[in-house]
């Protein structure tokens, strides 16, 4: 029997069909993830490895096919998440120190469907701490290297999930994004993200940081892989259908994505969009009018929503930790920063916020109306990854030191603003070898069509980006 390495199976599907066949069984596959977790540890991509936990459910899930008995698609799948995510019985440490010995009883119920579909846990990925960045250069647990370049952060906040799919670790996993730290993360180690319009995953049992803007998102090497996941946790939606190229039409908003990119980045993004626009792609440059202001008067709701909803978290998941003492505990540097916009603003503030990001979900769907889009494309962010040892407060971009956070969350924060849902997929490498993500992002709760479109440029692209 093979030992089934990851990279002789293209998806989640095709390692299933070798397990039916007999050609590989979950516990050979799950101790061959394992020893190359072991290997690859300078990667920092695990912060809690569940070796003891994952046999046993690869063994249960062997036994259980030989007897006629697959509980699902994803039977015998081993899986990375999130160390946001409540796993029942393993740490949640939400990448800080304080929350390490935190033990959640239950899992987050996104959580609970995979493993019902058959999938086993692998171990909980390393993140920015609290999820508070986008570089996941966590100083406690090590910066997430990224398997293009090891010296370069693999982005965040889902960096350890991104680095344990791109470096072949799992086939998949879980992560969460609140301004895009799903999405980020897979432009920057060459994999899809998908962040799904908000409230479409279930949400409790995550460690918050927005009520209106955190969501669980699956991140794997394949659209189709994604597509299986999302069928998993939303099992009511339709199959996804195959669309002609020809019938999609996609905006090209230059006036904002575009601006000042990484000239590598840029030539990357325009020859992936000419191969859409060979293929038959409708590209249709256009705007979203007053995008800057309305994005402007929607920034105080981050701050006002994770400290309500930090401290509730903690008191009702019995954490034993108050709010005080997690931000005193903090470790990261860039992250004791952002206590300075978790402030709770008097509720005129914060409902005049809540009026803005109305406004701006109005804006987009009015752009995707008036040109009847399917959707809009854009760079996932506007340069590639940065050294590990150089970046954490500021990033190089065409010449100029500039803030890393902002530099990075750019084209990924409308649409996490707005609900929308997107989805980033690999198109190419710079010619340092580093990856470049292209993002669709669709009209608000327009998933499994966005999910098809998505297949479809998949398609045409036709970029295998591992390292």
């Amino acid at each position: 029997m093979n030992s089934g390495h990851i990279a002789d199976y293209p998806d989640i599907a095709g390692l299933s069909a070798a397990m039916e066949a007999g050609q590989v069984s979950s516990k050979s596959l799950v101790l061959e993830l394992l020893s190359r977790v072991d290997q690859s540890a300078h990667l920092n991509a695990f912060i809690t490895v569940n070796s003891r936990g994952a046999i046993e459910a690869a063994e249960l899930c062997d036994q259980q096919r030989a007897d006629g008995l697959v509980t699902g698609p994803l039977h015998g799948i081993p899986l990375a998440i999130k160390d946001n995510i409540h796993v029942a019985g393993l740490p949640n440490s939400a990448g800080t120190p304080s929350l390490k010995n935190f033990v959640p009883a239950a899992n987050n119920e996104v959580v609970d469907r995979l493993q019902a579909a058959g999938a086993i846990i692998l171990g909980k990925a390393n993140l920015h701490e609290l999820a508070c960045g986008i570089t996941s250069i966590n100083a406690t647990f090590g910066a997430v290297g990224n398997p293009f370049d090891e010296t370069t952060f693999a982005g965040g906040s889902s960096g350890g999930t991104a680095t344990a799919i791109s470096a072949g670790l799992v086939p998949a996993g879980l992560g969460t994004d609140t301004g895009g730290s799903v999405r980020i993360p897979a432009s920057l180690t060459g994999i899809v993200g998908f962040r799904p319009s908000c409230g479409r995953y279930p949400s409790s049992g995550v460690t918050p940081i927005s009520r209106t803007r955190d969501t669980i998102g699956p991140m794997a090497r394949s659209v189709s892989d994604i597509i299986l996941i999302d069928q998993v946790v939303v099992s009511d939606e339709p199959p996804v259908s195959t669309i002609p190229a020809s019938q999609i039409r996609l905006g090209v908003p230059r006036g904002y994505y575009y601006q000042n990119l990484d000239a590598e980045t840029a030539e990357v993004i325009e020859s992936g969009l000419s191969r859409l626009g060979d293929a038959g792609i409708n590209l249709i440059e256009c705007e979203v009018p007053d995008l800057e202001a309305l994005l402007q008067q929607n920034y105080p709701l981050v701050g006002f929503e994770m400290d309500r909803d930090l401290r509730d978290y903690l008191q009702h998941f019995d954490t034993g930790v108050s709010f005080d003492d997690l931000w005193g505990a903090v470790s990261s540097p860039d992250v004791q920063g952002f206590l300075e916009i978790v402030t709770v603003t008097d509720d005129p503030g914060y409902q005049a916020a809540i009026a803005a990001r109305e406004l701006l979900r109005q804006a987009f769907q009015a752009y995707f109306d008036a040109d009847n889009l399917d959707g809009m494309v854009f760079p996932t962010t506007v340069l590639p990854a940065r050294s590990i040892e150089t970046s954490v407060f500021t990033a190089e971009l065409n010449g100029e030191q500039i803030p890393t956070f902002p530099a990075y969350g750019r084209n990924t924060d409308p649409g996490s603003a707005a609900a929308l849902p997107g989805i980033s997929l690999p198109v190419g490498l710079t010619r340092q070898g580093l990856p470049v993500g292209l993002e669709i992002d669709g009209p608000e709760q327009s998933d499994r069509q966005l999910l098809a479109v998505a297949k479809t440029l998949e398609a045409i692209l036709l970029f295998d980006s591992r390292p």
